[in-house]
């Protein structure tokens, strides 16, 4: 009777237990067992893959995404997306709203976004705030009432974005709005200028170039390029204060007794060019030394064979090298260091100078290797000839070739025919071998040929032409220079329309295969924008001879997207990496001494509306934007 029972008793304990196994509470004694079976290294590897699958679901939720930014501009939770956001997941950018004025079929283009940029993105509205105290729930109604836009950066552009037509009537009836209009725009600049000099005095003083977004400084040369490259800025815009500490400063602190290389080419035209300039603009005879001395330093470079300088020159030893990596010189700096040396020799009585560097001039003039009067891009120091022929480019490293040729001619008062000739020879040259037209629209563009072949890349740099090419009409030279500089003076603007910044690439291909839909193409590499000054600089031609309004607005244009998308807050402006991507523009974190010696400037010369203010009848500008006089033809 005892095993019948036990075994009703064992199978009814089974029967019992068998009801319970699918029970919450046997379910999760069971697990709990099993999760204690596992290792401890199995246990955190499922907790970790736990814990990322949880942090990327947070991190790919639009809705929360959504709140997150709300937070961050002041607790917007309407259910219309705010129109002025923090971008969380975007690094090294303080504010970096949508522009108001993006158009609604904007296409992003370019490199992916990381996205894992969240830990770079903590306390932003915070930190914007502590910069520049702006008004976030009112940051983005600029566009009505004629109220100020205030830009991601913290930069109060005004609003004029009425159309030309409406620009011309307005000052057709009113002169006083016209003249209220240049002024104001004036003072923009003025104040753009004092925000970067800000930066440069802050964070980098007496060094080369500032790095606004991380507020350090990088060095060149370690001979303070950036307050040297300014100085005959801040004198033209009249901004006395600024002026007074960097003349203090180069008087008490500039010495170029450094052993330390310089490249021959670029200390030329921002040293000696801003130094000769600044004398000439102030009568100050302390930046007469000071050129004296730096031009003084820089002769070692001649001394070769060939007579062609080299590219380096220790201004303490006085020894001078080509790069380490090759003998050649490009023909763009050994032919652009011209004007400043003539001028020290016209200044000083001593011949030298002008004489070694018109022996390069001369020895050009007579080379072969040249394409209807285009020249390659090297040159070679130890034999004098030209180097990795077959290549002709306006761009870099040919480009200031062709613009010194016509400037020297003026410089010595339009006496050196052989100049002359060679610059009239090369821009036939042009017409013949590099323009061409761009699909759909026909945009007048400046190529490159390589061995015969054409390529429709472009450099930004190519843009000084429409400006040097509307000084040669304005000195007599052909109509028709005026007619193409005109062409291509809306290509080069278009190069700046055309992108979603508004903002132009360092280098672009046009379009010429037939069902082309737009005109340019911008390659990935090529999207960045170094705050170069040759677009505005040709406004500023353009307007001078011209005096058609569309260039000033053009301009306008411009400051307003260098405004938006590379003003640091705390001071200074930085190049960026896409032009492609309003979104995110990527700051480089460099101001290049360029942007307050020749972008600025010219677009205060391109706004004012006076004719004597640097007459082009009397003064000529170096590559660097630095004018110097020109001779009577007596000298």
């Amino acid at each position: 009777m005892l095993s019948p029972s036990r075994r009703d008793f064992v199978s009814l304990t089974l029967s019992e237990s068998g009801s319970y196994t699918n029970s919450k509470q046997w379910r999760r004694q069971s697990c709990w067992r099993k999760w204690k079976q596992l290792s401890r290294l199995q246990r955190s590897l499922i907790l970790l893959t736990l814990m990322l699958l949880l942090v990327c679901g947070i991190a790919t939720s639009p809705t929360l995404i959504e709140h997150w930014r709300a937070d961050a501009v002041g607790g917007n939770r309407n259910d219309e997306k705010p129109q002025f956001v923090v971008d969380l997941k975007n690094e090294y950018r303080y504010i970096l709203p949508e522009p108001p004025s993006e158009r609604k079929d904007y296409r992003r283009r370019g490199p992916p976004v990381l996205q894992n940029r969240l830990q770079f993105k903590m306390n932003v509205s915070g930190l914007l705030e502590e910069n520049h105290g702006l008004d976030l729930k009112n940051a983005d109604k600029g566009s009505e009432g004629g109220k100020p836009i205030i830009s991601w950066r913290g930069a109060v552009i005004e609003d004029e974005q009425a159309s030309d037509t409406d620009t011309k009537d307005t000052e057709n009836q009113d002169g006083t709005a016209s003249l209220a209009r240049a002024e104001s725009r004036l003072e923009a600049v003025r104040e753009a200028f004092r925000h970067a000099w800000k930066g440069y005095k802050d964070f980098a003083w007496g060094h080369d170039e500032l790095k606004p977004v991380s507020k350090s400084y990088g060095e060149w040369f370690g001979l303070g390029l950036t307050l040297i490259d300014a100085l005959d800025t801040m004198w033209i815009l009249g901004l006395k204060e600024e002026f007074a500490e960097a003349r203090e400063w180069v008087a008490k602190e500039l010495s170029f007794d450094k052993n330390v290389d310089v490249n021959l080419f670029e200390s030329t035209i921002r040293i000696l060019g801003g130094l000769l300039s600044t004398y000439h603009l102030t009568g100050d005879l302390m930046f007469l030394d000071k050129a004296k001395d730096i031009g003084s330093r820089l002769m070692p470079a001649f001394n070769t064979a060939s007579k062609i300088p080299y590219s380096d020159v220790n201004i303490g030893k006085g020894t001078a090298h080509p790069p380490r990596w090759t003998s050649d010189s490009t023909v763009a700096e050994v032919t652009s260091i011209q004007l400043e040396f003539r001028e020290l020799s016209r200044l000083t009585g001593d011949t030298k100078y002008k004489l070694a560097v018109m022996e390069v001039m001369q020895q050009v003039h007579k080379l072969d290797g040249k394409q209807d009067g285009l020249v390659p891009m090297f040159i070679n120091t130890n034999n004098g000839l030209f180097t990795h022929q077959g290549v002709y480019t306006l761009g870099a490293r040919a480009d200031s070739y062709y613009e010194y040729l016509l400037k020297q001619w003026i410089q010595g008062g339009k006496t050196e025919n052989e100049l002359l000739d060679d610059y009239l020879l090369a821009v036939e040259g042009v017409k013949k071998n590099l323009l061409n037209k761009s699909i759909p629209h026909g945009l007048t563009f400046v190529g490159e040929l390589s061995h015969g072949h054409f390529s429709p890349k472009m450099d930004h740099l190519v843009c000084f032409l429409p400006g040097t090419l509307a000084l040669g009409a304005h000195y007599g030279l052909p109509a028709d220079h005026m007619e193409l500089a005109k062409q291509l003076m809306e290509t080069c603007y278009q190069m700046y329309a055309q992108m979603e910044t508004g903002l132009s690439p360092e280098i672009v291909h046009f379009n010429m295969h037939e069902g082309s839909t737009k005109d340019v193409d911008v390659k990935i590499a090529d999207r960045h924008n170094l705050l170069r000054p040759e677009t505005v600089e040709s406004l500023f031609y353009l307007y001078r001879f011209t005096q058609d309004k569309k260039y000033q607005q053009w301009g306008w244009e411009i400051l307003q997207n260098f405004n938006k998308y590379t003003r640091v807050p705390t001071g200074g402006y930085t190049s960026i990496n896409n032009v492609c991507d309003p979104a995110y523009p990527s700051p480089r974190d460099k101001m290049e001494s360029f942007f307050l010696g020749e972008t600025l400037k010219y677009f205060y010369l391109l706004f004012s509306e006076d004719p004597d203010l640097i007459s082009l009848d009397k003064y000529v500008f170096n590559t660097e934007a630095h004018p110097l006089p020109i001779w009577p033809q007596a000298e």
